[in-house]
């Protein structure tokens, strides 16, 4: 698993070409993305255990729904072929770079880390996107700015309803 993780935060094309069509590797991809936002809870455990807790769960939470909307703008609106489960698995793998949110229990600069790792895991998501879609990169940065702007709303949306605050902006 661990050498799949590597490929994947390397961007290695290959490699999400031969995960999405690997419905063996399902649990593993999700495997990916629990850990790496566990990992990113203990680093903003200064927001409280709660606050870690939900960072968890929103964080898989999070990853469905991700993968559910960019299949949908991807398949209705940039021409993707491919199932969601194409997509949740690459998109999976593409979480990984998340964990780098760890280190924002390092005083002042942590937030930089989590940072870091949010973009990386963007930039991992639109290779992910555009081999689980099998879409031009112009089309796989189209579809995974609009899912995460949609999923950026449905997330703001659900802080305001149960009062939870922005969430979004660290998961």
């Amino acid at each position: 698993m661990l050498q799949r993780v590597v490929r994947a935060v390397t961007f290695d094309v290959k490699f999400f070409n031969e995960v999405k069509s690997d419905i063996s590797l399902n649990q593993e991809a999700l495997i990916v993305v629990a850990v790496a936002s566990l990992l990113a809870a203990i680093g903003s455990i200064t927001g409280g255990i709660g606050y870690a807790l939900l960072l968890v769960i929103w964080g898989v939470l999070g990853y469905y729904i991700w993968s559910y909307v960019t299949w949908l703008v991807g398949k209705n609106f940039f021409g993707g072929s491919g199932d969601v489960g194409e997509l949740q698995r690459t998109l999976g793998y593409a979480w990984a770079p998340r964990a780098l949110g760890l280190l924002g229990i390092v005083p002042c600069v942590g937030w930089v880390f989590g940072l870091v790792g949010a973009l990386w895991s963007l930039g991992v998501g639109i290779l992910a996107v555009r081999e689980g879609m099998q879409v031009d990169t112009g089309k796989a940065v189209a579809t995974t700015f609009v899912g995460w702007v949609i999923v950026l709303v449905i997330t703001g949306l659900l802080g305001l309803i149960f009062g939870l605050g922005f969430m979004g902006a660290r998961f």
